[in-house]
């Protein structure tokens, strides 16, 4: 068994990490062609993702022996014991040394990042490479370390570890139920989906929170809801008491919800993850969370996408309760800002309008107006999707107002139950 399969997911990530593992255990190999010691890599991402855990594998698969550094010290003592620490490593054949939070080292900001410890890791590097000692690190923030010690040559590997996604997602969520008791018919990939992006402590955390609901309502075995409840508790800080009263207000909510439900399934089929009417704090409504296709960011038809779901609340005020949205002003400011992007960045309706060094005050009126007049377009695009699938959108709306949480699953059977 390899040291790596504690590791769940992460293929890429742990595919390099094995080849310099490999390098550490059979050094000869590399040798013969003529590869010299690697200086070391550096694993760097947001906090909670199992970068250290990631970098204890690479030690003990890598069978040699290893001196951890962590900034436990005050400033002058912490320097000495860098020092030290490298001497120790240069004094066997083949050693690591592991700089556990090296953004941690140093209270530096982004334009500070002389500090005397980064300038003590850098020399201690360039002096015990040839002694056979290998560096690995983690940083939650890479930026606040000196170019000077992330470069090729100190690090040779520098590896942005991301929250998983897709299958890397399922497999996590898997791995965390699978330490619990769980009731058979619990949808993985559903869990999934609220929790892609997630940091591995963040699906750790509302797993294990979905065992004290079940287990504070007498349940034997953690069940769905429960982890839906964790996921609306933790993830998007919704209120404990989940019990709103069926007044005009929540009728309002679920209207625009709806709305914005409708038109992502049309425009992108299976990309509600969740619709509520529930409130976030400080927010007059509810909300919808969709899961872009992977590439929304390379297709201009995905952005124009963005900005008719973001106009869909509005767009179902209007044509259902026949009224103005008083509570669309986010969704607003996300369409115009995008279509901004369509006139400045893409120039996707002509050259007129992009702004270059100094704007005159024309260009900035021709380009308000052109912005304008494009969401005016986009908005009309959006009533008229909900005109043309009425049935579905009456149906999520029955559904948001009997049940107010529809779920990734619950929107494919409802849109299964209109075809069949």
């Amino acid at each position: 068994m390899s040291a790596f399969d504690k590791i769940i997911g992460y293929e890429d990530v742990k595919a390099e990490l094995k080849r310099f593992a490999d390098y550490l255990k059979n050094p000869e190999k590399y040798k013969k062609l003529g590869v010299s010691f690697p200086s070391g890599i550096l694993l760097h991402g947001d906090p909670g993702l199992g970068k250290s855990l990631m970098a204890k594998c690479f030690i003990e698969e890598s069978g040699v022996k290893c001196f951890t550094l962590r900034k436990e010290k005050p400033n002058g003592d912490f320097v000495n014991q860098i020092k030290e620490t490298y001497e120790s490593a240069k004094k066997e054949a083949v050693s690591i040394v592991f700089l556990d939070d090296l953004d941690k080292f140093a209270n530096e900001d982004v334009e500070h990042t002389d500090a005397e410890e980064y300038v003590a890791v850098q020399s201690c590097i360039d002096d015990s490479k040839e002694f056979g000692v290998f560096t690995i690190a983690t940083a939650n923030d890479k930026y606040r370390l000196p170019d000077s010690l992330v470069r090729a040559g100190r690090f040779d590997k520098v590896v942005q570890v991301e929250c998983p996604k897709g299958k890397d997602s399922e497999a996590i969520v898997s791995y965390y139920l699978g330490k619990k008791q769980v009731l058979g018919d619990v949808d993985v990939e559903e869990i999934a989906r609220f929790l892609e992006e997630r940091s591995c402590a963040e699906i750790e955390s509302v797993i294990n929170e979905a065992g004290i609901y079940a287990a504070y309502s007498g349940k034997e075995m953690i069940e769905q809801e429960d982890i839906l409840k964790a996921c609306l508790r933790l993830l998007f800080d919704l209120p404990e008491c989940l019990d709103p009263e069926d007044d005009e207000n929540t009728y309002n909510i679920a209207v625009h919800e709806a709305g914005h439900a409708l038109i992502s399934e049309v425009l992108d089929p299976s990309s509600v993850t969740l619709v509520t009417v529930f409130s976030r704090p400080h927010s007059i409504g509810g909300f919808t969370q969709f899961k872009n296709p992977s590439q929304y960011y390379t297709s201009m038809k995905l952005h124009e996408n963005a900005v008719i779901r973001s106009l869909g609340g509005k767009a179902a005020a209007a044509i259902v309760s026949g009224t103005t949205d008083v509570g669309c002003y986010k969704d607003l400011s996300s369409a115009f800002e995008i279509v901004e992007d369509f006139v400045d960045d893409y120039c996707a309706y002509g050259f007129e309008a992009f702004e270059r060094n100094s704007a005159s005050n024309w260009l900035l009126e021709k380009k308000d107006r052109l912005v304008g007049a494009e969401v005016e377009k986009y908005y009309e695009r959006a009533k008229t999707i909900i005109r043309e699938n009425r049935e579905l959108y009456d149906a999520i709306l029955e559904a948001l107002l009997d049940h107010k949480t529809v779920t990734f699953r619950e929107m494919q059977e409802i849109k299964k139950k209109l075809v069949s």
